[in-house]
């Protein structure tokens, strides 16, 4: 087995293999750009080596700086993560040159699979089932949209080297096949360093169902059974859960089967993922092969027991399988969201910055017992575990050179239902503040009726908030939890501040116990009742909620227990209240006393300012290109200009007619978030 291996990657995957290595008795490398000097996965690391400038295509995907890293360090193998180099061909011949192993799969392998134009016509080679598109290169906007019309719209325009939502599109007529095409031809080549593009069908309705395998260098192979990832936005998976709620025993065979034949033709070595789309009938097409560990592995692991990682490295170490397919058994139900740095009120735009509060829940390690990567027994009911896989800690930086995930947030227990009520309580308790983030969206996920009946497809978020995400409206019975939740804590701040020293003589204040509690537009009028073990609030119309918590004023986190229910409130201080977050709502709760109240009401309401007339800046980014100039009239949806923010390119189009009086950026310029960009008339 190897004494060290280097990690080319950052983030939460280079945390992650870390922590297997550690495990292993495998000491690990680090390579780290100017931006990353401070980052987690270089603290835990046992060295590291600098490796240049923060933007990727100057250090994390520049083949010889690694190639550098790995001499200096003397490293045996080196683990390429997700992304950057993990499937570029060129990087493992340069490696096998050195005589270095790499922790995934053979040259060959790499440059079948990872190519999504040659994986498309050896799947079809191997009678795999494909979805109909152009395999051939498509040379510029014109040929694309005359491909786009033979095929018939709506198509999918995909960079060949593409992942993670990078350079993908979808075209439903002409001028966005011609718009599409170059967006991602120009994603693809500042993230892959490959434009290739190629077109498909765009199947509806469909569902994103992929396949885990596992190959050693021996002809063994199995598969793990299959993971949901049908939430997503923006071709970019964002919930993933394992096993499938659609799926029966008789689909999960046949397409593993199908995806260990795929793998075997290829004579494919490490764990790798085949994904699939599925429709209603559950018939399935194969969609591509990553050559690599998936970003949503740890559901995977969570219900077989199987540590990827660490198969991943016994592989390139040359040792067979010690699992065979019989071992794999699918214990109880995983669920992942992925918490991202993105803004769900500004349509996720990307949010950077300093993290100046991180607090994920405490992880829980519970679940059958294992041996040997093998489930040993079932799990009692009412078991959970909790994971979270993060590259980020409190006072950290969100960088705008890389991708904007944070953590990947795991729950485990032996039923879908358990598993998603162990989740919403994760995300309630999960800390996040000084950037925007996409917790309250996730909240609101776990609660949606279509993903709690597992009914959905991978059009869910386009469907369910075709005008973004604007917060949740809470049912009024969950209203009345949180007005007696914060009624209480109200009261108990207010005695704080009686006892505050330094008072004038004569002046004592006295707390009363009525209290009129605004939120989310409605108004309750409670009386409070307290006594050592809690408080008993009551409602005007004689229904009462007992409270008990430990909160004391300053706390951002209230536990708090309402009628023997457990309530989980991120609590910020507002004048005259709390600005309350749980289960994806973002609410403004007054407290007042009755006269206060009575006066609020009284009180003029404040607009916001007119931005009608201006285009500002969606989120930090840099201008790629402006389309205007002044004086041009404009069309609504006329594409105005495009701002780059963490690898991906956004357009930003008119929202009405108008004539262009003022610009105020151009391309090359970096700005903040709500900077002018121009003026209209």
């Amino acid at each position: 087995m190897f004494d060290k291996i280097l990690i080319a990657n950052r983030g939460e995957i280079a945390c992650r293999v870390i922590k297997t290595a550690r495990k292993m008795g495998i000491k690990t490398v680090a390579i780290y750009s100017d931006a990353d000097k401070q980052a987690l996965h270089v603290q835990m690391a046992d060295e590291a080596v600098h490796i240049g400038p923060p933007p990727a295509n100057q250090s994390y995907i520049v083949i010889d700086k690694v190639m550098d890293a790995i001499r200096q360090s003397g490293a045996q193998a080196v683990h390429p993560g997700y992304g950057f180099l993990s499937e570029n061909a060129k990087f493992a011949e340069a490696l096998a040159a050195e005589g270095v192993a790499f922790v995934g799969p053979p040259v060959g392998a790499i440059e079948s699979m990872g190519d999504k134009i040659t994986s498309k016509k050896i799947a079809q080679d191997a009678q795999v089932s494909t979805v109909p598109g152009y395999m051939g290169l498509i040379e510029d906007a014109d040929e694309a949209v005359k491909i786009s019309n033979e095929i018939g719209y709506p198509v999918m325009i995909k960079a060949s080297a593409g992942g993670g939502g990078k350079g993908m599109r979808i075209a439903w007529n002409d001028e966005e096949a011609r718009e599409g095409f170059q967006s991602s031809k120009n994603e693809a080549a500042n993230s892959f360093g490959d434009d290739r593009i190629f077109i498909e069908k765009f199947v509806t309705q469909p569902r994103h169902i992929e396949i885990q395998v596992l190959c050693d260098t021996h002809g063994n192979g199995i598969y793990l059974g299959e993971r949901e990832c049908s939430i997503q936005r923006r071709n970019q998976k964002v919930v993933e859960e394992a096993p499938s709620p659609f799926l029966d025993e008789a689909t999960r065979k046949a397409m593993g089967e199908q995806a260990v034949a795929l793998a075997k033709a290829v004579g494919y070595a490490s764990a790798g993922t085949v994904e699939f789309i599925v429709d209603g009938d559950k018939n399935f097409y194969f969609l591509e092969m990553n050559t690599r560990l998936q970003v949503e592995h740890p559901v995977t692991e969570l219900i077989t027991g199987v540590d990827l990682v660490e198969q991943m490295i016994r592989v390139a170490g040359g040792e067979p399988l010690s699992i065979t397919q019989d071992d794999v058994k699918l214990t109880g139900w995983a669920i992942e969201n992925r918490l991202y740095a993105e803004d769900p009120y500004r349509n996720f735009l990307p949010s950077i910055g300093r993290l100046t509060r991180y607090r994920p829940p405490a992880e829980q390690a519970s679940g059958p017992l294992l041996e040997n990567g093998k489930w040993q027994g079932d799990a009692p009911e009412g078991v959970v575990a909790v994971r979270n896989d993060t590259g980020v800690y409190e006072g950290g930086e969100i960088s705008m050179y890389y991708d904007p995930m944070i953590a990947k947030l795991c729950t485990w227990a032996p039923t879908r239902e358990a598993a998603i009520a162990a989740m919403r309580d994760a995300l309630d308790g999960f800390e996040v503040e000084g950037i925007g983030h996409n917790l309250p969206f996730l909240s609101a996920v776990m609660d949606h009726p279509k993903f709690v009946s597992g009914d959905m497809t991978t059009a869910f978020i386009a469907e369910e908030y075709p005008e973004g995400f604007e917060g949740v409206e809470l049912p009024e019975g969950e209203l009345r939890r949180i007005a007696a939740a914060t009624a209480a804590m109200h009261r108990v701040a207010e005695i704080r501040r009686t006892r505050v020293s330094g008072r004038m003589d004569n002046h004592e204040r006295k707390v009363g116990t009525d209290w009129v509690v605004t939120l989310q537009g409605q108004s309750f009028d409670v009386e409070i009742d307290a006594d050592h073990d809690g408080s008993t609030v009551r409602f005007a119309d004689g229904t009462s909620i007992r409270v008990a918590s430990d909160w004391t004023p300053g706390d951002q986190l209230a536990r708090v227990s309402t009628d023997g229910d457990m309530l989980v409130l991120k609590v910020g201080k507002i004048s005259g209240g709390f600005r309350i977050r749980s289960r994806g709502a973002d609410l403004k709760v007054h407290v007042r006393t009755p006269r206060q109240a009575e006066l609020a009401r009284l009180m003029p309401e404040k607009l916001p300012p007119d931005t009608s007339k201006l285009l500002l800046c969606p989120m930090p980014g840099l201008i790629v290109k402006v389309d205007v100039e002044v004086g041009q009239e404009v069309q609504e949806g006329q594409a105005l200009c495009t701002v780059e923010a963490m690898k991906m390119e956004n357009i930003l189009r008119a929202e009405k007619k108008g004539v262009v009086s003022k610009i105020n950026a151009s391309a090359g310029d970096s700005l903040a978030v709500d900077d002018v960009i121009m003026e209209f008339e």
